[in-house]
C-alpha cells in the first residue's frame, strides 16, 4: 500500500471513530494521535534499518515531546490504528497492534520483564482500550475486545471479550454489547439495523 493511501485511510479512520471530527482539515492539523501514529510509522521504517536505530528513537522521543504520546519505533502496528486524545499513551517496543484497533488517553502497552524477548502485549484486530487501562506483559487480547478505562491486563483474553476491574477478569461480549458506530438512539433509528 503506497503512503497516499495510507495517509487517506489513517484520516477516515480517525473521523469514523470520532464524532467530533468535522473535517479533514482539522484531522490533518490537530489530531494528536494520527500525528504520533504518522511519526511512528516513520520512526519504524528507520528502526528495521541498523545504522537509523538511534535517530529513530530520537524521532519517537521528538514526537512525544510535542503529542504526549510515546510509540517506540519497535512495536509493530497495523492498519486504521487511531488514538483518541492520547495524552499519556505508552507503547512499548515489543507490542503487536493489528488493523482497525484504537487506544483512548492514558493506555500504556507495557513490559513486566527485563529480558530482551517479547515482553510487551499483543491486540489482535478491532480492539479498543479505554482510557487509562494497562495492558502490561506478553498478553494477547482477542480480536473484537474492549478493555474498560482504568483496567490492568495481566492475563489473555479469548476474542469478543469485555475485560474490566483490577485485575480485569474477562468475559465474553453478548450480540447486545456489540455497539454500532453510531448509537441509533441518538438519530432515533431501529436498532435491529444495526444488528
Amino acid at each position: 500500500m503506497g503512503p497516499l493511501k495510507r495517509l487517506r485511510e489513517d484520516i477516515k479512520a480517525a473521523r469514523e471513530h470520532d464524532p467530533a471530527a468535522r473535517s479533514t482539515a482539522e484531522v490533518v492539523l490537530v489530531y494528536s494521535g494520527l500525528h504520533a501514529v504518522w511519526s511512528y510509522r516513520v520512526a519504524h521504517k528507520m528502526w528495521q534499518r541498523r545504522p537509523l536505530k538511534t535517530p529513530a528513537r530520537a524521532l519517537s522521543q521528538l514526537t512525544r515531546g510535542l503529542t504526549g504520546i510515546e510509540i517506540h519505533p519497535g512495536a509493530q502496528i497495523g492498519r486504521r490504528f487511531f488514538i483518541d486524545h492520547g495524552m499519556g499513551v505508552v507503547i512499548g517496543e515489543t507490542a503487536e497492534i493489528g488493523d482497525d484497533c484504537m487506544l483512548y488517553q492514558g493506555v500504556t502497552l507495557g513490559g513486566r520483564s527485563l529480558e530482551q524477548t517479547k515482553r510487551h502485549p499483543t491486540l489482535r484486530d478491532g480492539v479498543v482500550v479505554g482510557a487509562g487501562a494497562k495492558v502490561i506483559g506478553p498478553v494477547e487480547i482477542g480480536a473484537g475486545s474492549a478493555v474498560g478505562a482504568n483496567a490492568v491486563v495481566v492475563k489473555s483474553s479469548p476474542p469478543n471479550s469485555i475485560l474490566t476491574g483490577v485485575p480485569a477478569k474477562a468475559r465474553q461480549r453478548g450480540v447486545a454489547e456489540r455497539k454500532p458506530h453510531v448509537d441509533p438512539a441518538e438519530y432515533a433509528l431501529d436498532p435491529a439495523i444495526f444488528i
